[in-house]
């Protein structure tokens, strides 16, 4: 198992990720699943995150976004890399600062089909003159080891919950619990939805996040 990650070298990085975040703000955390409402709710927090295309962004999920959450390997963003349009997007025009969740990957590691597409997405998102920030190896690292005693082989977090642990590892002890909406665990079949999951309900039963219910659920 890799050593867990260090708080305040995390910590550290969400300053520079994040730096209108004070350590004590309020804080939602907005997934993408169907069925996803609280817009009142999520829209009062004074630092609202979204994910990718922002499904819901503008209506029942809300208006408001400081920080967008953009996956920066596999096709997802080789499709916005080809959107001349992307950049344009409300969701896009409205955030405040970008959070990249991939480390860059070294040249001869993205060959010969390349995976990771960080300069490319730097270079479309630098004209924006807002915040770009990539979250450490390490992070994933402890994520791993996190979700690993609850699922087989080597677990392969995703996007959502790599910025939970994020803010989980970087904010103080004593802020506000993060308000998590639309989170469906459920998706791309290579994340640990099951084990992530449990995880989310452990935190949650600690107090130390609010797992708001799907729409359909509640």
């Amino acid at each position: 198992m890799p050593d867990a990650v260090d708080p305040l070298h995390v910590a550290a990085s969400l300053r520079d990720a994040w730096p209108d975040l004070p350590a004590l703000a309020s804080v939602a955390l907005v997934g993408n699943a169907p069925g996803t409402g609280g817009g009142s709710a999520i829209d009062a927090a004074e630092a609202v995150l979204r994910f990718n295309n922002a499904a819901g962004f503008g209506g029942r999920a809300g208006a408001r976004v400081t920080h967008l959450v953009l996956v920066n390997r596999g096709g997802q963003m080789r499709e916005w890399l080809a959107d001349p349009g992307f950049i344009d997007r409300p969701v896009v025009r409205r955030a405040r600062a970008f959070v990249l969740p991939f480390p860059m990957l070294p040249d001869a590691q993205n060959r010969p089909e390349p995976i990771c597409f960080t300069r490319e997405a730097l270079a479309l998102l630098r004209p924006l003159g807002k915040p770009v920030h990539i979250l450490p190896g390490i992070l994933h690292d402890e994520a791993r080891r996190r979700l690993g005693p609850r699922t087989d082989g080597r677990p392969n977090p995703s996007t959502g919950f790599l910025t939970m642990l994020a803010l989980r590892l970087g904010r103080p002890a004593q802020a506000a619990p993060a308000e998590v909406h639309g989170f469906g665990f459920d998706g791309w079949p290579g994340h640990p939805w099951a084990a992530e999951r449990a995880w989310f309900a452990d935190e949650a039963a600690a107090g130390r996040l609010r797992l708001h219910p799907l729409a359909a659920d509640g």
